[in-house]
């Protein structure tokens, strides 16, 4: 597939009115600042605008292979969002997979088939608890090694070329790439051995928490030297959050409420202190350690992708009651709450 990335920048710079990504940023910042007080919040644009020229389709494997077509991959989801006048906040990231960070303490990367047309993940270090004390005798690693370096090379790439469509570079929000959090980091270079660990060596799996911990602030702050902050707001997913970071905690549904306290709970804390407040997002069930997961300061939203696998009443109890947005919640979720007479105090988004 040839192509010339400026055929799409222009066809965006066309298509992106001002006026109506304004006014869609506005309602956004209403709703997480607490401007809805009750229902929930599904916005949408003002008017659809088609495209002019056809979009082709690039896939996972296609973008990972050449940084030209990941950055068409990313921008076609802003194509999208005009076409059909959602309400997704346009934006776009390097798009690397859960297995970046863990690629830079030299896991092997696992790529799914192209039909798959999905992001790889890594592969654990072989060795166990053993590779794992070599890693750390390595102390804090290079983040240009594994797809540390063509990741950030990808926000330059971004920053390089919206400054040249004005339009793109103030509408379209660049967003930190997927670090995931710390121990899904630390589960993913362990290995399933992990979950014995925690009990049999747990000083050896803080030490290694803190090590990702402090390599993760150190990436953030290299894209943040790269693609500065703009305001109090970041985008993930489409969606805008207050504060700068989402952390996502899917191995935390493996765990009980007193090892989130122990081997979670700090290092998102220290991350949300660190690097500007934010978001989590959990995969299956987190109910069982929410109202735990809610005492962490600087945390304004939690992004949950299956709620069917959780006491709803539960996660509401423990986060839009206590002043925390639920963001990305299915729309039938919330409507059979309402039907049930549930208020949901205008701090849910659904799509």
């Amino acid at each position: 597939m040839e192509f010339k990335i400026e055929t799409y920048l222009e066809d965006l710079e066309k298509r992106i009115d001002p006026d109506v990504e304004s006014e869609l940023g506005a309602q956004w910042k209403t709703f997480l600042d607490g401007g809805l007080k009750e229902g929930f919040f599904s916005p949408r644009r003002q008017r659809a605008v088609p495209s002019s020229v056809p979009w082709p389709r690039v896939t996972v494997n296609e973008a990972l292979d050449d940084p030209g077509k990941m950055v068409l991959q990313q921008l076609y989801g802003c194509h999208i969002a005009l076409a059909e006048g959602s309400g997704t906040i346009l934006n776009v990231r390097p798009n690397f997979g859960a297995g970046l960070l863990p690629s830079i303490y030299g896991a092997g990367i696992f790529r799914m088939e192209d039909a798959m047309d999905t992001l790889p993940t890594s592969m654990s270090i072989e060795g166990g608890r053993d590779a794992i004390l070599r890693l750390l005798d390595q102390g804090l690693p290079a983040l240009e090694t594994g797809y540390g370096k063509p990741c950030l090379e990808m926000g330059k790439r971004f920053m390089r070329l919206f400054g040249n469509y004005p339009r793109v570079s103030e509408h379209v929000r660049l967003y930190h790439p997927d670090l995931q959090g710390p121990m899904d980091v630390c589960e993913l270079l362990w290995g399933s051995s992990l979950f014995l660990d925690l009990i049999d060596c747990p000083d050896l799996v803080h030490t290694f928490l803190h090590n990702i911990t402090g390599t993760y602030i150190r990436f953030l702050r290299e894209w943040e030297r790269i693609v500065p902050r703009r305001d109090e707001y970041t985008a993930h997913w489409g969606m805008l959050q207050r504060g700068q970071i989402m952390i996502r905690d899917d191995s935390a549904m493996n765990l009980s409420p007193e090892m989130f306290d122990e081997f979670i709970g700090p290092y998102d804390r220290r991350l949300l202190a660190e690097c500007g407040g934010g978001a989590i997002h959990f995969c299956g069930r987190g109910d069982h350690y929410i109202d735990r997961l809610a005492r962490l300061e600087g945390l304004y939203a939690v992004n949950l992708s299956q709620p069917e696998y959780n006491d709803m009443e539960v996660i509401f109890r423990h986060t839009i009651d206590k002043g925390i947005t639920l963001l990305g919640m299915r729309r039938e979720t919330a409507e059979e709450s309402l039907r049930r007479g549930r208020a949901l105090r205008g701090k849910v988004h659904c799509w």
